[in-house]
């Protein structure tokens, strides 16, 4: 029996923090393990600089992302871990998708029409001000990732179902164009994945500032988590589990029985300075030897390095060929009698 191929990216703009922890990357290392799919995980380095224009910013984000599922244990025997830079082929075949893919398309992804709807509502007579190509066009770089390796199955949050419908369409004009080539791709949601709030009770992320940063040292890290807000009720007084920063945090890493413990704690009037206690206890022993190896990881740049140049190596043994295959089915390849 074959195995299913599923890839997941990770753009490198930011540090890894707890959400991304629950709701991505820990499911993916487990699956990294699963001997009935083939994982791929790369680095989007260049999708980061269409939102990014700091290369220390992107740099160090690639290095401290592939510090952190090596640390919490990606098993790179059996997936493929690269660096999408390092995969020349999936730029060439960008190209190659770009030049089937209809504009029509490109103008409905989401982001294009969020960023025109922004500038409409500024009142601006431009309503492309701002929008760069990049922008407009990385669904086409983002099937080119995922065509590149015939992957079947890419988890995505609901927010990026659209392009794997999209990469789908490009997939389905080029097969009818050029011959059967590309497996058309499924979206996968994880309708129970984490969604882990902030620090000021939103959803967790970069773009709020309100993360708390998966591998910062002990101390920094309980002062994060007493930073989280809370209401006002006092020790004694029920509290309500739902719709808690602290609850929900804890709900992701818990098991069922504790949750159900911390649930009648509420019930009993928990202070939340013994609630924000729990919470550090808990996940610090989960990612306390983690943080270990990814502390060394960050001093030993050579092994990571070396670990993605290894993933490179796999990965191109796939697509050298097949884009050779691809250029002859367009129409590029040398000339012959």
């Amino acid at each position: 029996m074959s195995k299913s191929i599923v890839l997941t990216g990770i753009t490198t703009t930011g540090t890894p923090h707890l959400g991304n922890y629950a709701g991505a990357i820990r499911p993916a290392i487990s699956a990294s393990k699963d001997d009935n799919v083939r994982p791929f995980y790369f680095l989007a380095d260049y999708h980061a600089l269409i939102k990014c224009h700091e290369p220390e910013r992107v740099k160090q984000s690639s290095r401290e992302i592939a510090a952190t599922w090596l640390a919490l244990g990606l098993d790179t025997s059996n997936a493929v871990f690269y660096r999408q830079s390092d995969v020349p082929e999936i730029l060439e075949l960008t190209w190659m998708l770009t030049c089937v893919t209809a504009k029509g398309l490109m103008n409905r992804a989401h982001a294009y029409k969020a960023a025109v709807a922004e500038n409409e509502e500024g009142g601006g007579s431009d309503p492309d001000k701002g929008v760069t190509m990049g922008l407009f066009s990385y669904p086409v770089l983002m099937a080119a990732d995922i065509l590149m390796f015939n992957a079947n199955k890419v988890p995505v949050g609901k927010d990026q179902i659209q392009h794997i419908e999209m990469a789908r369409d490009i997939a389905a004009r080029f097969n009818h164009l050029y011959g059967e080539h590309f497996a058309l791709p499924e979206a996968v949601v994880e309708e129970n994945a984490a969604t882990i709030l902030g620090l000021d009770g939103r959803k967790m992320s970069k773009s709020y500032n309100n993360t708390i940063p998966l591998f910062e040292t002990e101390k920094k890290f309980r002062k994060l988590i007493n930073k989280i807000k809370t209401n006002s009720l006092e020790p004694g007084e029920p509290k309500d589990p739902e719709g808690c920063t602290l609850f929900g945090i804890y709900q992701a890493f818990a098991t069922a029985e504790e949750v159900a413990d911390i649930r009648q704690q509420y019930a009993d009037g928990i202070a939340w300075g013994e609630m924000k206690r729990v919470l550090f206890e808990k996940i610090n022993d989960e990612i306390m030897p983690a943080r270990e190896r990814y502390e060394a990881l960050m001093q030993a740049p050579e092994h990571i390095e070396e670990q993605l140049r290894e993933g490179a190596e796999k990965a191109r043994k796939i697509t050298m060929p097949f884009i050779q295959e691809l250029r002859q089915a367009v129409g590029i390849s040398k000339i012959s009698l």
